[in-house]
């Protein structure tokens, strides 16, 4: 398979994909079950449910917020949004935005929570900080929606009958800046993470289509199986993936090249699917077999997990919270600026090569260079593998001095010294 060859030599490397750091849990996944009104939580890890949390009739839309803590769920066929507290899987609190939400959205910060408020005409904005609607935009028939990665601008797939768009807003003015009038009904879209590019499906069409954000123009589309309906991207951007409902297919492909790589079978009837934060694996929740398919990309492997009943959406946490008590969240997310020091992989080398700390304080390492590289500390396991851009943090408690190095590239060492 290509599109996972780097993938499959990191494998081969013996890096272990979960990279589970001391006191870290393994991301959850969270699936919509639509007609059980329930969502299901997967431990990735041990890849089965450990639990079903009742939510408002016909969940619609998911989205988790980037710090792993909440997660935000709309319901089809009620008038709110629950929202998920991910450490004790419950609903901690339900905001009414209008009837009939559809899809949402979370912005890059976690400041807002942007919903389709298919049945109201509208978009609800929800402040991510007090989980109260702060403001609404009037849309017609808002169906499903992504927001660009710089969090300033919306689309928003418009289902109204004879005038079907894609229609851009402006999230600060709360503007309409872009109207893309379409011939076929938008489904489902999502933005390449470096935002030049948005990814989007249109009933009775079975490419998935590229629209260029800059001059507002499709520039390709890239065939894939009958009726698709969801493009998803590894977090650096390199590999997408896109579900197709006909052949029951999951399509791996390159966006810088919009070409088709690889074609894997899945559940019945997959509606959406998400790359996992390591980008070894694909979560595709299947409507029509009542499972999630968690699709190996490097070995194109299928592993099928039971759920609820029509399962739709399915999230992934961008990184597991943290077990030990009193902790927050896990080793990828690094600590206060108050107390953590960082470290630049570049070159192939640490930079500084020896960074002094205090006991109590949090090393963060991230990643600069074009290859993946993994930490691992004298004495501790080794992290996950970290793709270009990512980060990963560990604390030290004791005074000493630890050496440490990449587990993919063992040249490359460091020290860490705490007084």
């Amino acid at each position: 398979m290509r599109i996972v060859s780097a993938l499959l030599l990191l494998l081969l490397l013996g890096c272990a994909a979960s990279g589970a750091t001391p006191g870290a849990a393994a991301p959850k996944i969270y699936v919509g079950n639509f007609k059980d009104n329930t969502v299901s939580v997967i431990d990735s890890g041990a890849r089965k449910v450990v639990a079903t949390i009742p939510v408002a009739a016909g969940p619609h839309g998911m989205g988790v917020s980037p710090d792993a803590k909440s997660v935000y769920v709309s319901s089809d066929g009620a008038s709110t949004v629950s929202v998920i507290d991910a450490a004790s899987d419950r609903v901690v609190k339900e905001v009414e935005v209008g009837k009939a939400p559809h899809g949402l959205a979370v912005t890059p910060d976690g400041r807002q929570v942007v919903v389709a408020v298919y049945g109201a005409d509208r978009l609800s904005i929800i402040d991510g900080a007090s989980r109260e609607v702060v403001g609404t935009v009037p849309v017609a028939k808002p169906h499903n929606l992504a927001i660009h990665p710089d969090g300033r601008t919306v689309y928003v797939a418009s289902q109204e009958p004879g005038k079907f768009a894609l229609v851009a807003i402006d999230l600060q003015t709360r503007a309409v800046v872009r109207s893309l009038p379409l011939d076929k009904t938008p489904r489902a879209l999502e933005f390449s993470p470096d935002g030049k590019a948005l990814y989007f499906t249109q009933a009775g069409l079975s490419t998935l289509v590229v629209l260029d954000t800059a001059s507002g123009r499709v520039v390709a589309g890239i065939p894939v199986g009958a009726s698709p309906h969801y493009a998803n991207f590894t977090r650096d951007g390199k590999f997408g993936v896109v579900v197709s409902q006909g052949p029951n297919e999951l399509t791996t492909f390159y966006p810088a090249s919009n070409t088709v790589d690889e074609v894997i079978r899945v559940g019945k009837l997959p509606h959406w699917v998400t790359a996992s934060p390591d980008a070894t694996e694909a979560y595709v929740s299947n409507e029509g077999s009542n499972d999630v398919s968690i699709v190996d990309l490097a070995s194109g492997n299928v592993v099928t997990v039971p759920v609820g009943n029509a399962p739709r959406k399915i999230v992934v946490q961008p990184r597991g919270l943290r077990t030990a008590a009193g902790a927050d969240m896990n080793a990828s997310t690094g600590a206060s600026a108050a107390s953590s020091a960082g470290v630049r992989i570049a070159n192939f080398a640490f930079e500084p090569a020896v960074t002094t700390i205090a006991a109590g304080q949090t090393i963060t390492w991230t990643n600069a260079d074009a290859a993946p590289h993994a930490i691992q500390v004298a004495g501790r396991d080794a992290s996950r593998t970290l793709p270009p851009g990512a980060a990963h943090s560990e604390r030290f408690d004791r005074a000493g001095d630890f050496g440490y190095a990449c587990a993919i590239h063992p040249y490359m060492t460091g020290r860490i010294v705490v007084k």
